[in-house]
């Protein structure tokens, strides 16, 4: 017994340090709604319909937002078509490098969004942090559109060396402080308005996009995109901190990474998933997410040669009693309306958009956006006819009385 005594006390010792080391994403963070307030929030509202907004004018988050290209006209027009339909709701993303240059002109924007948005019975939130597309986000005149190509200018938030820094612990004490600042600060100035919906902090974590690598590591079974989960945990930190009269969320279905997805789903008051397949799989989809007694939004769908459809998806949703929140609304600069193929040409090779720009390959302001034959995402073209006469006819005949 003496002798085993020692041993068992090392062992007792190691397990005690590796429970005081839990990972993150067993954690909650302290400060989430209880089902009682959220669900009790939720009832409150109507049926939520909306979109992934920015104007069609803009090929990203920072050519919507910052002040050379903001365009309020436009905007005001898009949700007039907006709101005709039936949308009350828009899923908005910001991006760090506005806020650190123009703070306080940012905010002004925001302001005049916000007030936009009342004016047609709208209430967006607003999207921080995205791991999806291109990682070296720079202000200044963004590029023109790739021809034919699904989102060639779409940015990460932060750009992807930062995320990657951030994540190994490596970022500096300014670049820390410009992170928790963009979101506290941002939050702060809004907490208390009631013209925004929510928030959510983190958009598909882990996600990359296929042409630039991922933010996670690779090995040759999977790809783990759980290097992002210290900025996702930490998000929540920040933002549980200013504890605003919003609900706060962060995506989960659609994120890349255990980890990711495991902090987001025990932390966020109402769930947001996204879903591009046909209406079984999104049925199961919801299902799954309901059994944890929360609301729960569908904050990315419609996806038309996969199935996912307005035909086939947006009946379900009304029935089921979630959120209908699709990618895209007016056909513009970022082409959503190509699918994701895409962005490979015909023999299945990556296309480079840096080399098609270099090229030629764009298209020119004043020129016509080319369609394919079936959209993929985006309801309406330019000029505000739809892409779908009978499309619009069932959101507008499903958003009727509405409550």
């Amino acid at each position: 017994m003496k002798l085993f005594l020692p041993g068992l006390l090392l062992i007792l010792s190691f397990f005690s340090a590796c429970a005081q080391q839990a990972p993150q994403e067993l954690q909650t963070v302290k400060g989430r709604w209880n089902e009682k307030k959220i669900n009790k929030w939720y009832a409150k509202q109507p049926w939520l319909v909306g979109c992934n907004y920015y104007p069609a004018t803009a090929i990203n988050q920072i050519d919507m937002w910052q002040a050379s290209t903001w365009d309020p006209e436009r905007i005001d027009l898009e949700l007039g078509w907006a709101a005709n339909i039936g949308m009350n709701t828009l899923r908005v993303y910001l991006h760090d490098l506005v806020w650190a240059d123009d703070e306080d002109g940012l905010y002004q924007r925001m302001d005049e969004f916000l007030t936009i948005c009342d004016k047609h019975g709208i209430r967006p939130w607003f999207v921080f942090f995205d791991d999806c597309h291109f990682p070296n986000p720079q202000l200044g005149e963004q590029p023109l559109p790739v021809r034919a190509y699904h989102n060639s200018a779409w940015l990460n938030s932060p750009a992807r060396d930062l995320a990657k820094r951030y994540a190994k612990g490596k970022a500096s004490p300014e670049e820390i402080a410009h992170l928790k600042g963009y979101v506290q600060g941002t939050m702060e100035r809004f907490k208390k308005d009631k013209r925004i919906l929510m928030w959510e902090l983190y958009n598909e974590p882990g996600r990359g996009n296929g042409l630039n690598g991922d933010m996670g590591a690779k090995s040759k079974k999977t790809r783990i995109g759980d290097l992002s989960q210290k900025l996702v945990f930490d998000s929540w930190v920040w933002a549980r901190d200013v504890n605003p009269s919003q609900p706060i969320t962060s995506c989960t279905a659609g994120s890349v990474g255990k980890n990711n997805i495991k902090i987001n789903r025990l932390n966020s008051d109402l769930h947001s998933i996204h879903s591009y397949t046909e209406p079984q799989e999104l049925k199961t989809l919801i299902t799954d997410y309901q059994k944890d007694g929360r609301p729960v939004i569908i904050t990315e769908w419609l996806a038309r040669d996969r199935g996912s459809t307005v035909e086939a998806c947006l009946p379900v949703m009304k029935e089921m009693n979630v959120g209908a929140v699709n990618w895209g609304f007016v056909s513009g600069k970022s082409a959503t309306i190509w699918n994701w193929g895409s962005r490979k040409n015909p023999a299945g090779k990556k296309r480079s958009v840096l080399q098609e720009r270099a090229e030629g390959n764009v298209v020119q302001p004043g020129e016509a956006m080319p369609e394919p034959e079936v959209w993929f995402h985006d309801l309406f073209r330019y000029d505000g006819t739809p892409y779908s006469t009978a499309e619009i006819e069932l959101f507008q005949s499903l958003t009727t009385d509405n409550s």
